[in-house]
């Protein structure tokens, strides 16, 4: 999927800061799909800087357009799905202060879907002024973390085999610890 990006930047390069601005939105409004291959296909094409400014924006712009479209759409879906994440359920109905607290501590959570953060802002009480603050703000650390080691894989130097590596035994525990206590 990165390498099909990276060729379309490449063939329409005076279009591509739009594209991935995009291709942020779509990827926020679905809420499951994995942003790191467009955050990947940024670093390579146009640096580690700039890479990862145009997917903050992105990712920010995307938050608030689907927060937007989840408030108008799912204002009244039922709240069970959102149970096994008690932060989460925390956060319908928060307010002020105490909602941009919890927003900001869920977006820098990298195993909390992104996704699952914006429809509970959105079919709670938070405010639009404090959601994209408080999501925008918290993305910070997420996706300079994420862009630091895409960056690092993509290069395939030391780190990027160590972040590999990490990875890899993360999802053998995971998959391990689901098959032997299921």
């Amino acid at each position: 999927m990165t390498e099909t990006i990276i060729a379309f930047f490449y063939e329409y390069s005076e279009w591509a800061i739009t594209v991935s601005i995009i291709l942020n939105i779509v990827i926020a409004i679905l809420g499951l799909v994995p942003s790191v291959f467009l955050t990947a296909a940024n670093i390579v094409f146009f640096g580690f800087w700039t890479g990862t400014l145009i997917s903050f924006i992105g990712e920010a712009i995307g938050a608030l357009v689907s927060f937007v479209l989840y408030r108008k759409g799912f204002k009244r879906v039922s709240r069970q799905k959102l149970e096994k994440y008690p932060l989460v359920v925390r956060l319908l109905s928060a307010k002020g202060k105490e909602a941009f607290v919890i927003l900001f501590s869920l977006r820098m959570l990298p195993f909390v879907p992104s996704g699952l953060v914006t429809f509970a802002g959105a079919i709670g009480a938070v405010s639009v002024t404090v959601f994209v603050l408080a999501s925008s703000i918290g993305k910070i650390p997420a996706l300079l973390l994420e862009a630091y080691s895409v960056y690092n894989i993509t290069e395939w130097n030391t780190e990027g085999k160590i972040i590999l590596g990490i990875i890899a035994a993360a999802c053998l525990f995971g998959i391990l610890k689901k098959r032997l206590f299921s």
